[in-house]
């Protein structure tokens, strides 16, 4: 169960479906509740077939190019603590994304299904935590289940997008990002740590 709770966090984190909505509301302002739903069922759909491509054949194309996931680890968590960085102390994710609305990309697949819900730390999550060499099939099961677990309130909150955003605001969205930010970082060390771990056998 504490395995499943720290997936479903790591997942909750890098995926931060909170700092989704601003970017689902801009890009869906001008159309119909119908047409909000389906752009939701559609992002989420698309990241979670993203997603779970990486998370069942991940480890295999970096072992096919000869990469060890510890040093893919390794790398990853460089990359996730910078990324955490930029989401505790430069722009959040809602005004990263928002930005790519303003510049015209408003559909369903981009910016929503890539890069806000299915975002690189997201895809390197699934891959690190689905280690063929560390987790045997039931464990790598529940990893995906809490990753589908988070998915599934990331639809909801779509769906609930225009009630949750007039309650939290583009402050509350962002505060909640900004703690996401410092949990990745966290989560980043670790990565670092047990990477560096593993390759040198420690």
């Amino acid at each position: 169960m504490n395995d499943w709770i720290s997936s479903f966090v790591f997942f909750f984190a890098v995926i931060d479906p909170v700092g989704t909505l601003p970017v689902f509301i801009a890009v869906t302002s001008r159309h119909a509740e119908w047409q909000k739903r389906k752009i939701a069922w559609l992002s989420v759909l698309v990241a979670s077939g993203i997603l779970m491509s990486f998370l069942v054949a991940g480890q295999f194309l970096l072992e096919a190019i000869g990469v060890p996931l510890s040093a893919f680890q390794v790398a990853g968590g460089v990359v996730l603590f910078l990324f955490a960085l930029t989401m505790i102390f430069g722009n959040g994710k809602p005004e990263q994304e928002m930005e790519i609305v303003r510049e015209g990309h408003e559909t369903a697949i981009f910016p929503l299904a890539v890069p806000s819900i299915a975002s690189p730390g997201a895809m390197l999550a699934a891959v690190v935590l689905t280690d063929n060499h560390r987790f045997d099939i039931p464990h790598q099961l529940l990893t995906a289940s809490a990753m589908m677990a988070v998915l599934v309130i990331v639809l909801l909150l779509l769906l609930t997008a225009n009630w949750i955003y007039r309650f939290i605001g583009s402050a509350g969205a962002s505060i909640v990002s900004r703690v996401m930010g410092l949990i990745l970082a966290s989560v980043a060390t670790t990565n670092v740590l047990l990477g560096i771990q593993q390759f040198f056998s420690i």
